[in-house]
């Protein structure tokens, strides 16, 4: 059950409290040994008293999924670990986002401690397009590959793998995107848990999970057969590539949940001695230090490994990743560093370009919102959607233009998606009716290329898809909160205890939400051109907390904090508990996420 809060407030969101049994809570409490608000947010999230131990505690011990469970591993990881023996030739062939960077990295390193060199190939997104193509795996054969290892894609690239299939490559896709309902690419194996006759139940995880799980069942298989005994070869510590795993994880924005939160959790808290070489150059270029939390990797590192592959150093993600070499990986830092500088001004211009067509040709009343141009840059289009998508909360497509390989004009795009619109399938039933090209992705993401003739059509097609989706999906824009607090108990004490005891947060494991009722504000001013920092007190006064709302200025919730700043009226407002951390101490402070006033 839950009960409204607010009906609608300055972001024209309801907020909702859960409601939890207070006896219950109690009995947590108990048995756990942890707060009240712990023990609260564990009933309102509802994490199954069983189940509340290895959520509070996972261990590798005793919540590791098992890799044979997904379909197909058993026969996969036989056949790898026999072409391992017999030392062929393999190459790997990732995606070019972190997901893709990380499970080259993953694979790269695990083929390397069992004796086998295998050549990294990311494709420039910019001339290549999304997904595999043809003439890199001719140039991948006639390098010599015999077992081509393709991650983070090719589960919809029939022709593709068909085609290279047909030069001698023995494919093997592991992959993690929503695959069409029967029909699976003609190659080796393909390890994927959203095939549907998958029975794992691991369909959260992303590409690089489902590489690290290929890896340790592969590894299985070499010590079964004797491989490293009579090879004198030490076993791989499949362990150490826990913080690749949590990285891309994280970046790829699946749910935090079950073998997620147990890899994410583990990752994050590795020692930093024994981090990723990779890993710890660029927390030093990005001036973030041990240990690594999910914002970190999503918002400072995700964003660099991204970068090169915006402006044509496709492959610097998975190299950093890849090699031991402190200065190697430096090097390799500061220019994905460099690479993210010149793509965080280049996506602003082209975010102020997308909203004036959205506000000007009224488009933000569309069901979906697509805009295209023949001057972006077709390596932002995802960041550009997600922005849309914020901006109007609903789903949002961005459309480049490039020329393939054979010459020919083609449009590319990516979009992002809200809660209860599977985008992913607007885009695999647009291309089953000729509409694109290739295309795919998950639920909340995707990519697809379309001639430019067909854009007109297409968009036709996916306000209608989408409006239909809608139709069948709740779509009132709530906000859950999950609990009220004082200020003077909103504390650096209560910020550790969230973060350490219920968090990870991400994807389906969002990061709490506490009310604060009945605040003034003090001062207010503006940080970065776009976002407001605040101090809140209750209204009788008392303590002072720092709050900040990000990118918030020119939004109704800007306007009436900055408005608000002679204590003239009292909010309630909502947010999340932050750790701030400056000159070595450290602070709570909370991010604001909406508000709305009272008197």
């Amino acid at each position: 059950m839950s009960n409204v809060v607010v009906e609608s407030s300055l972001n024209k969101v309801r907020w909702i409290m859960s409601e939890a049994d207070l006896d219950n809570i109690e009995n947590i409490m108990r048995l756990y040994d942890v707060p009240e608000v712990v023990a609260r947010l564990l009933c309102q999230r509802g994490v199954l008293m069983e189940d509340i131990s290895s959520f509070l505690n996972p261990t590798l011990k005793s919540d590791f999924p098992d890799p044979f469970s997904i379909k197909g591993m058993g026969d996969m990881a036989e056949d790898i670990a026999i072409a391992i023996e017999e030392d062929k030739s393999f190459a790997i062939f990732g995606d070019f986002d972190v997901d893709g960077a990380t499970s080259s990295a993953v694979l790269y390193r695990f083929l390397k401690a069992v004796g086998i060199k295998a050549p990294i190939y990311i494709p420039d997104r910019l001339k290549e397009g999304y997904g595999p193509n043809i003439e890199a795996l001719k140039s991948l054969k006639e390098q010599g590959a015999e077992i081509l290892m393709m991650l983070d894609c090719g589960t919809t690239a029939f022709d593709v793998v068909k085609a290279g299939t047909d030069l001698g490559l023995k494919i093997v896709i592991m992959d993690h995107h929503e695959a069409e309902d029967e029909e699976l690419p003609d190659c080796r194996h393909i390890i994927n848990p959203k095939r549907k006759d998958d029975k794992s139940g691991l369909e959260m995880l992303a590409a690089v999970g489902v590489t690290f799980l290929s890896c340790v069942a592969i590894n299985s298989r070499l010590r079964d057969r004797g491989f490293y005994k009579q090879n004198n070869v030490t076993e791989p510590d499949l362990k150490g590539l826990l913080d690749i795993v949590a990285l891309g994880t994280v970046c790829d924005m699946v749910p935090l949940t079950k073998a997620n939160r147990l890899f994410v959790r583990t990752g994050l808290n590795m020692p930093p001695a024994q981090m990723n070489m990779g890993i710890r150059e660029l927390m030093k270029v990005s001036g973030i230090s041990a240990p690594l939390n999910t914002y970190d990797c999503g918002f400072v590192l995700g964003p660099r490994i991204n970068a090169g592959s915006r402006v044509h150093k496709a492959d610097l993600g998975a190299q950093l990743l890849s090699y031991d070499n402190p200065e190697n990986c430096n090097t390799i830092a500061w220019t994905l560093n460099d690479c993210n500088d010149k793509r965080k001004s280049i996506q602003q211009q082209m975010e102020a370009e997308a909203i004036a067509m959205v506000e000007e040709r009224g488009l933000q009343d569309d069901a979906l919102i697509l805009v295209e141009h023949e001057d972006w840059h077709p390596g932002l289009s995802g960041l550009v959607a997600g922005r849309l998508k914020e901006k109007y909360n609903k789903p949002a497509c961005v459309v480049t233009y490039a020329y393939d390989l054979s010459g020919n004009k083609e449009g590319r795009g990516s979009g992002r998606s809200v809660p209860g619109i599977n985008i992913a399938q607007s885009f695999m039933d647009a291309r089953s009716e000729g509409l694109i090209e290739k295309g795919g992705g998950h639920a909340m993401a995707g990519g697809f290329t379309v001639s430019p003739d067909k854009i007109e059509a297409l968009r036709n097609f996916l306000n209608d898809h989408i409006m239909r989706q809608m139709q069948n999906t709740d779509m009132n824009v709530e906000t859950t909160v999950d609990g009220v607090l004082a200020i003077p108990g909103v504390n650096i004490e209560l910020a550790e205890t969230l973060h350490k005891k219920v968090g990870p947060f991400g994807q389906e494991q969002p990061e709490p939400v506490f009310m604060l009722e009945n605040v003034r504000i003090g001062k207010v001013d503006i940080l970065g051109g776009s976002h407001i920092r605040v101090m809140l007190s209750n209204w009788e006064g008392g303590s002072w907390l720092k709050a900040m709302s990000f990118r918030s200025v020119g939004t109704p919730l800007g306007d009436e904090l900055l408005k608000q700043g002679n204590n003239a009226r009292s909010f309630h407002i909502i947010g999340q508990i932050k750790i701030n951390e400056w000159q070595g101490r450290k602070s709570a402070e909370m991010h604001i996420v909406d508000a709305t006033l009272i008197s």
